[in-house]
């Protein structure tokens, strides 16, 4: 029997290139793709025959740690393979939390997704790469964002409107907004929420 995959990215050409990677492969059967964390779970409520759910950590409407978090909760015995490139030990401790069975670099998504695929389908984790991570230090400087944007994102996290911002940091709210949208640029990140995420993931609050 072949194990049943559903895919998660919102980058259309990630899709493709994971199902390039998985294809032919006798072992394995590509049965569905969503955009995002609810359109997961959707896709899941309609179907029972899903065994892995590969996930990417960072898309719009719902993030991969919160969709992993709910099918868990709501189907325990499908596993999930977590996308990443977030290079940091930080992200496998929550991800251990949640219970999410394997997780990989998007970097490392070739030969070593089917072995992921393979491995949680059978019982076992994949954090193999666990010992490639960096720190949080160099994962910071990786982006390289300058101290003011890492004190936007400081405040960003604690709650602070830009207005709050600007009149703490003692700049205009047009300076705090085009860092917001430098920082957003430079993380590829979405919204506010998962600059929080990335705050918590990085030990900055």
């Amino acid at each position: 029997m072949k194990i049943k995959v559903l895919l998660v990215d919102d980058h259309a050409i990630v899709i493709e290139g994971l199902k390039a990677v998985l294809d032919g492969h006798e072992e394995i059967d590509i049965c569905g793709e969503a955009n995002n964390g609810e359109e997961a779970l959707s896709i899941l409520q309609g179907r029972n025959d899903i065994n892995v759910v590969v996930l990417d950590i960072n898309m719009p409407v719902m993030d991969g740690l919160t969709c992993a978090k709910r099918i868990k909760t709501s189907y325990p015995e499908i596993k999930i393979i977590i996308l990443t490139m977030y290079a940091q030990k930080s992200f496998i401790e929550e991800m251990l939390k949640i219970g999410i069975d394997g997780s990989l670099l998007k970097s490392n998504t070739g030969k070593e997704l089917k072995e992921a695929i393979l491995r949680v389908s059978s019982g076992k984790s994949y954090y193999d790469l666990i010992q490639t991570f960096n720190e949080n230090k160099n994962q910071i400087t990786q982006y390289k964002l300058g101290d003011r944007e890492i004190e936007v994102i400081k405040l960003l996290a604690e709650g602070l409107t830009s207005q709050q911002i600007a009149e703490k940091l003692f700049i205009s709210e047009n300076t705090v907004k085009t860092h917001r949208k430098n920082i957003l640029r430079k993380t590829e990140l979405h919204n506010t929420s998962q600059l929080v995420q990335f705050a918590l993931n990085n030990a900055l609050i």
